[in-house]
């Protein structure tokens, strides 16, 4: 009995933890794009141009 639930613990753990970085990774991946959004916009706007 103790084997099947350390066995069922570390199966869960697992699963946790990938699907952690599955989360992660599209979490990073939404910040990327709100920053290329940003910086879209800001050279549209021309708040990247150095000014004589």
């Amino acid at each position: 009995m103790k084997r099947l639930t350390a066995l069922l613990l570390l199966a869960l753990f697992t699963a946790g933890s990938l699907s952690a970085c599955n989360t992660v990774r599209g979490a990073g991946q939404d910040v990327q794009k709100v920053g290329e959004k940003m910086e879209d916009g800001a050279n549209d706007t021309g708040g990247t141009t150095r000014r004589p």
